[in-house]
């Protein structure tokens, strides 16, 4: 589905470091650092972000000069290439005056330097692991969070200078930095959105679940994001303002998105949907789209328990197919008012890999699977098949009835991230890879994903549960592990990665 908003790309601000002292003593040996930097700006602007190269940074001079260059870019992530050796004092500069997260790439141009022809200069291009234990020590002393990035370069090609074979893009210590680089951008790329995000929350909590209370401004402190404050009239304002045409055209695009059920069911409360309940979903959905543009919002949170048979309760039965595919369009819903499962699904899909809303619903013992699942929106990008719509003869645990979908992740990789709070009021995410199974799942209009952790459910659900979760959590596809523990990182949250395979 396409989006209804883009994402803010990352900006990403790369120099290389050397000692100004070596350019006129070895001939070519600037230039040959150059080459390198250039193909790190372009392996990087492959992933979507916005590339600021700096060039050089051989003295002090250029150390303050490339951090005022940064600041002017608005760079939300540098790369610091160690291309040789290069004095700290040199470098210092650049971190202190542009304050953004550093990670120091030592990524050596040939697996094997050439022994019986290498000379002095041939072998400084080749030695930037040489001043990252100077590097790592400057910062630390100076109070700047670093990181590390270490292996192959992994050019496709040898240039013209160097003697020995520096086409190393298919070894496996390329491979492996350049998913550890990537993964560091799209961190980045997910700091950098927050910060521009706009999240609905709609209505209030549901009752007694403490577990998903938050304060608002804690939420805004921690991870950048707005959050606005939204009443069922603004909603309400919006649905009187849908036509009919309107009205066609989202019934339109609910019935090429899912399954229409019939009345096959082990459930008696739940049937194929009327014609009613679709165009009253169609409708409520057009009304939700248009209250997402009118107030710019990137996610919403909501839920409503108001006065049996009222107006509002009447809206509130259309939710769950419209809220699905706002989330199919890059605008995550989250039911109950659960802003930190928002935020963690919003998370999942800035980085592309889905974010559906979820819980446990079941243990299977035989399977040796934990059904994973919820009533309400469901991530249509990461469906196992089309997701069916089943009318429901009441919402459990909620007033009201309606349409509600019935869907299972696609098999393979998953990864679900949690998002709680502690008892210092910090965010903390809770990260678990895992494999989602093809098996069979209830026929009650809930989603619902056998998943196989790497322990057997009893030993996962002992170190789960010890973590101090919420009941909620977001399920992306993929293993995505060190790629959300990065993004913790950048975001200055704490994470935790759960069964870890051994």
């Amino acid at each position: 589905m396409e989006k209804l908003k883009a994402v803010r790309k990352a900006r990403i601000g790369i120099y290389t470091m050397g000692l100004k002292a070596y350019w006129n003593q070895f001939q070519g040996l600037h230039d040959r650092m150059l080459e390198y930097g250039r193909f790190i700006e372009k392996k990087v602007k492959e992933m979507d972000a916005e590339v600021y190269f700096y060039g050089l940074v051989d003295c002090e001079e250029e150390g303050r000069r490339c951090g005022e260059f940064f600041n002017e870019k608005g760079v939300d992530l540098i790369l610091a290439h160690s291309g040789t050796y290069v004095t700290s004092a040199s470098i210092l500069p650049v971190h202190q005056i542009c304050k953004a997260p550093t990670v120091v790439l030592n990524l050596q141009p040939a697996a094997q330097i050439n022994y019986l022809q290498t000379s002095t200069g041939e072998w400084l291009a080749h030695c930037g692991a040489c001043p990252a234990p100077e590097t790592a020590n400057a910062f630390n002393r100076a109070g700047i969070a670093y990181r590390c990035v270490n292996g192959l370069l992994g050019m496709d090609y040898t240039p013209e200078i160097s003697v020995t074979d520096e086409n190393t893009a298919k070894r496996p210590e390329a491979k492996r930095a350049w998913k550890e680089i990537k993964e560091w951008v799209q961190a980045a790329s997910v700091k950098a959105a927050l910060q521009y995000c706009r999240f609905g929350f709609l209505g209030n909590n549901y009752s007694g679940m403490l577990d998903l209370y938050s304060d608002y401004t804690m939420l805004q402190a921690q991870t950048g994001i707005h959050i606005e404050l939204l009443e069922m009239c603004d909603l309400d304002r919006m649905l009187r303002s849908v036509t009919d045409e309107e009205t066609a055209q989202k019934r339109k695009e609910i019935e090429e998105f899912f399954v229409i059920s019939d009345d096959v069911s082990a459930d008696p409360l739940a049937k194929k949907p009327t014609e009613e309940q679709l165009n009253w979903s169609a409708r409520v959905a057009a009304a939700q789209e248009k209250l997402v543009k009118e107030y710019n919002l990137d996610g919403l949170a909501y839920y409503y328990h108001g006065a049996p048979e009222g107006d509002y309760e009447k809206l509130q039965s259309g939710f769950i197919v419209g809220h699905s595919l706002l989330t199919a369009k890059g605008i995550p819903c989250a039911g109950e008012g659960d802003l930190k499962t928002c935020l963690a699904m919003k998370i999942c899909d800035i980085l592309g890999k889905g974010g559906s809303f979820c819980e446990i619903v079941v243990t299977d013992y035989i399977e040796g699977t934990i059904l994973l699942g919820h009533d309400g929106p469901f991530h249509l990008a990461i469906a196992q098949g089309r997701p069916l719509l089943r009318g429901l003869g009441v919402y459990h645990g909620k007033q009201g009835t309606g349409v509600s979908v019935e869907a299972k992740v696609r098999t393979g990789a998953i990864t679900n991230l949690g998002c709680t709070q502690t008892v210092d009021g910090r965010l903390k995410f809770i990260i678990t890879e895992a494999e989602a199974t093809n098996a069979q799942i209830m026929t009650i209009g809930n989603t619902q994903t056998h998943v196989r952790f790497h322990k057997d459910p009893d030993a996962y659900m002992d170190e789960w549960f010890a973590e101090a979760p919420t009941h909620h959590f977001a399920m992306s596809v993929g293993h995505n592990g060190g790629l959300f523990e990065k993004t913790a990182d950048l975001l200055g949250v704490k994470s935790v990665v759960l069964d870890k395979k051994v």
